[in-house]
Formats: C-alpha cells, structure tokens, sequence
C-alpha cells in the first residue's frame, strides 16, 4: 500500500527546492567573481511556471543555468504514462531544481544536478541525482566527487548509493556512442518508499540486479524528502574543491579544441535520450529553461582520433566506461602512471 504524503507536502518541497537554488547560486556567484545569475520568471499556461537563472561570460563559468520549476495539469504527457499508467486520468503536480554548469577551462568538468517531486491523485515520487562530466580527468576529483555523494545516501540508508551509482551509471549513457556521458554520480527515480529501489527498464542491469538482492527497502515520505535535502547540499562539498583546484590550470588551443568535441556527447544525449527533457518539452515547458543544460559552444568532427595514450585517449578508453573508482587497483596504477592521479 502507497504511503500518503504529508498535507504540506506541495509546500516542504518547493520550500527545498527553491531553498537549494538560492544556495547554490549565491556559492557561485562568490565562486566566480565576475558575473552573476540573471533571473527570468515564467508562467506556464496550463498551469504553473518557474525562476530561470543563467549566469553567462564570467571568470571561471562559460555558462551556468540553476532551473526551479513547479508545473501542474490534468493530462499527463505519455513519458510518464510509460512508467506509471496507475496515473493516468489523475491531475498532477511537478517540481523539481535542475542545474547544468559548463565551466571554460577544460580542466573543470562539466556538472549536472537534478532533484524533483511528482504527485497524480494516490501517486507520488522523489527523484534525482548529480553527475560530472570531465574532459582531463583525474581519478582524485573522481573518487571525491563519489564519496561526497555516497555520504548523502548514507545518512539515510547504507543500501541506496550501492543502488544508486550503477543506476547513475546506466542512466546517463549515449547507446549510440557506446560510451557513458562521463564519470557517474548518483540517479534515482520513482522512490515512493515501497519495493525494490530500482525502477529503471533494463531488468538485467547491474544496478536492476544489486536492488534484486538488497529486496524490498521501506523509505517513509520524510525519509525521502530528507534523502533530496542531503544530496542537494552535498553538491558544493563535491564539486567547488574541484573547481578551485583545477581553475588556474594552464590549457592549449589544443585542449579547448577537445572540450568542445567532448561538449557534443553532452547535446547528444541530453536531445535523444535525457527524460526531464523529454517530459519538459512533452507538456509545454518552456523551451528556453528547458535547453538551458546544453553548453553555449560544442563542435562536432567526424571520424576524430586521439593519439594513443594521450589524456584525450585515456578519457575515452577509462573514464567514459563504468568503474569501480574506489577499490580497482590496476585502475588507481594506470592513472598513477599517466599523471591522473594527484
């Protein structure tokens, strides 16, 4: 039996939402001590609207876009449909804080953070999550990047980031590459505190397989409300020591030039295969908001080929394949060896 969701659920949520973006946006603006986030409300006509924030052309962001939406209707698109046809017919109700920063030196990766909340008449669910996306690597910021998160989860329950990360993994994957978009994170999605924690399609994934063996996890509303509060204030922990340790890293024409290739994964996947861009586009968002993740420059090149070896090789050959990034040896070697590791 679904748990009901507190009366003030609507109000909690988009108290935290709303709490996270102001937080995270002030740490960046401090952050990089040129620009700051130009803020565009929007109403949606069907009903609901949102506060757009970008911060473009500044010291160390190329561009930065920090979305809170809260969005309702009576229809529901057929991308959710798809996951819970129990919905269907139901009114509902979609918030949610999106974030996608694409700093200029190739050095600091590219990051992504999402944490949301639905509700349909007796359906009701949390999701989220936050990635990184490097361009020259280092298995430090890795490592640091999936610890800060692993932590998150922990304060709730030991069993989900063991869930999580694979799921992280499976999730942002580019099938038509064959390769991830970057190094993971954490993703979850559809957590109403009953059954198994996966609810992804592939039944025969690693993460599918984990929550297979973990069993049933019970997570109360609260549970899962405190869950989107810890990953979200875990995201500065996890990436601003990144940032200020790789900002004032020398880069080439050369290194520039790759960044940009690499920015072409991140479109593609986030047009073909990216749902809240899907869902968005699917019940009228706002276009502008919606396509706000996608980088302001981005090149393509056909049949491209790294030198052997060279750290654009290693991206692709190491850090755009799932890892055990804490306890593979003879991955910690390898990134000793080519001066990935500091």
């Amino acid at each position: 039996m679904l748990k009901t969701p507190p009366k003030n659920s609507r109000e909690n949520i988009k108290s935290l939402l709303l709490d996270l973006q102001e937080k995270i946006c002030a740490e960046l603006e401090a952050l990089d001590e040129k620009s700051r986030f130009n803020e565009e409300s929007w109403i949606r006509p069907e009903g609901g609207g949102g506060k757009s924030r970008v911060l473009k052309n500044g010291n160390i962001f190329e561009q930065a876009g920090v979305n809170f939406s809260e969005v309702h209707g009576k229809e529901l698109p057929p991308s959710i449909i798809s996951q819970r046809p129990e919905a269907e017919g139901e009114e509902w109700f979609a918030t949610g804080t999106s974030m996608v920063l694409h700093p200029k030196n190739p050095y600091i990766p590219t990051v992504h953070l999402n944490y949301r909340y639905f509700e349909a008449g007796p359906v009701w669910w949390f999701g989220g999550g936050a990635d990184l996306t490097p361009y020259y690597p280092y298995l430090t910021d890795v490592r640091h990047f999936h610890i800060t998160h692993s932590e998150a989860c922990e304060k709730i329950n030991p069993k989900l980031h063991k869930v999580f990360k694979p799921w992280c993994d499976e999730y942002f994957f580019l099938k038509h590459r064959n390769e991830s978009r970057g190094i993971g994170g954490i993703f979850y999605d559809y957590q109403d505190g009953e059954g198994l924690l996966y609810r992804g399609k592939d039944k025969n994934s690693i993460a599918s397989n984990i929550s297979s063996d973990i069993g049933a996890v019970q997570l109360s509303w609260e549970e899962l409300f405190k869950l989107a509060e810890n990953c979200g204030n875990a995201f500065l922990t996890a990436y601003k020591p990144i940032v200020e340790k790789r900002v004032k890293q020398n880069y080439s024409e050369r290194e520039r030039e790759f960044q940009l290739y690499r920015r072409g994964r991140y479109v593609e996947f986030n047009l073909v295969w990216d749902r809240g861009t899907i869902f968005g586009l699917q019940t009228n968002g706002r276009t502008e908001s919606i396509l706000m993740s996608l980088p302001p420059l981005a090149r393509w090149e056909y049949g491209y080929k790294s030198e052997k070896n060279s750290r654009e090789d290693l991206l692709t050959k190491i850090f755009t394949k799932p890892q055990d990034w804490h306890n593979d040896k003879n991955l910690e070697d390898l990134c000793h060896k080519y001066n990935l590791f500091d």
